[in-house]
C-alpha cells in the first residue's frame, strides 16, 4: 500500500544557501573581469619614446652612482661690486689701464654764430611782414563765380555740336523691343458711359386700334401674297460599285524620344554582370 506525503520531497533544497550565477558585470575599465591581473601590452618594444623622459631616467641612473653628496665649498664665489673692479684679484689695480692717468686737453667752446642783424623775436605766426615772403594781397572773388565759369562752357560746347548723339540700333536688347508691354494692335475704344436710363411714363402705351389677325388672306399687308410653287424633286445619283476606297497614308512617327536599333542592342548584350568580359565584335569586309 502507498503511503501518503504530506511533506516536502526535497527539504534541503530551499533551507540552505543554494548556488547562484553571477550577474553582468557593466563596461568598464577594471582588470577584473579578464583572466590576467594586470593589462598586458601586445608591442614588443615601447610604443611611444619620449625624450624627455629618457633624459630623466638617464640622470637618475647616474645619480644614483654617487657615493656622497655634491661638493660644495666653504664660501661662495664673491660678486665684484662694479664695472672694472679689481677686488678679489691676486695683482690689484693696473696703473696703465687707468683713464686718468692720461692728460686731457681743456675743452673749448666753439663760439657763437656771426650775426649781421638782431634776430626778430617769436616765430612769426600770425604776424604780418615777418617772414622771407611778402603778405599776399585780398583779391575780391564775385559770387558763384565756377557756377558761372561751368555755364559758360557748356553753352559753347553745346554751340558746337552740330547733331544729337549718335545712337545704334543694333545693340543687344533683353528683349525684342525696349517696351516688353508693347503691342502692334491698336487699342480699344476709349469706354464710352450709357446714356441716361429714360423714364417710364406711368401710362402704358396703347395703339389706337387692335392688330388683325391673319385670317387666310393676308389681309392689312402691305404686299400681296405670293404664289407659291412646287420645288422640283431632287433625283439622288447612285454611286458605281466597282470603285476602289480612299487611300488614307498610314499616320507618321510622333515626335517622341525613340532609342536606335544600335543602342538597344548594345543595352542588350552588355550589362553590369558581363560589361568587364565583353569584347566588341568588329566585323571585316
Amino acid at each position: 500500500m502507498s503511503k501518503s506525503t504530506t511533506g516536502p520531497f526535497h527539504e534541503s533544497a530551499y533551507r540552505s544557501r543554494q548556488m547562484q550565477a553571477g550577474f553582468t558585470k557593466q563596461q568598464c575599465a577594471l582588470q577584473s573581469g579578464f583572466f590576467d591581473k594586470s593589462f598586458k601590452r601586445i608591442f614588443e618594444r615601447e610604443a611611444l619614446n619620449d625624450p624627455m623622459k629618457l633624459a630623466r631616467q638617464h640622470r637618475i641612473q647616474q645619480a644614483r652612482k654617487n657615493l656622497g653628496k655634491a661638493f660644495l665649498p666653504c664660501n661662495g664665489v664673491k660678486r665684484p661690486c662694479g664695472s672694472g673692479s679689481y677686488y678679489g684679484t691676486l695683482s690689484g689695480p693696473i696703473e696703465a689701464m687707468s683713464p686718468l692717468s692720461v692728460t686731457q686737453k681743456a675743452h673749448r667752446s666753439p663760439g657763437r654764430n656771426i650775426t649781421i642783424s638782431p634776430p626778430k623775436k617769436g616765430s612769426g605766426y600770425s604776424y604780418p611782414s615777418v617772414t622771407l615772403s611778402k603778405v599776399k594781397l585780398y583779391a575780391s572773388d564775385p559770387y558763384d563765380r565756377a557756377k558761372e565759369v561751368l555755364k559758360k562752357e557748356a553753352a559753347i560746347h553745346r554751340s558746337r555740336l552740330r547733331d544729337g548723339p549718335f545712337k545704334l540700333n543694333l545693340y543687344p536688347r533683353d528683349y525684342f523691343q525696349g517696351n516688353p508691354y508693347r503691342s502692334d494692335k491698336p487699342l480699344l475704344p476709349a469706354h464710352k458711359p450709357l446714356p441716361p436710363a429714360q423714364k417710364d411714363s406711368p401710362v402704358p402705351f396703347k395703339p389706337s386700334s387692335p392688330s388683325k389677325r391673319i385670317g387666310g388672306m393676308k389681309a392689312g399687308t402691305f404686299d400681296k401674297y405670293p404664289s407659291h410653287s412646287t420645288d422640283p424633286y431632287v433625283i439622288r445619283l447612285s454611286k458605281p460599285d466597282n470603285q476602289e476606297p480612299i487611300f488614307r497614308p498610314a499616320p507618321g512617327p510622333k515626335s517622341t524620344p525613340v532609342k536606335s536599333i544600335i543602342t538597344v542592342n548594345v543595352n542588350r548584350n552588355v550589362h553590369s554582370a558581363n560589361y568587364l568580359s565583353t569584347i566588341p565584335t568588329v566585323r571585316t569586309i
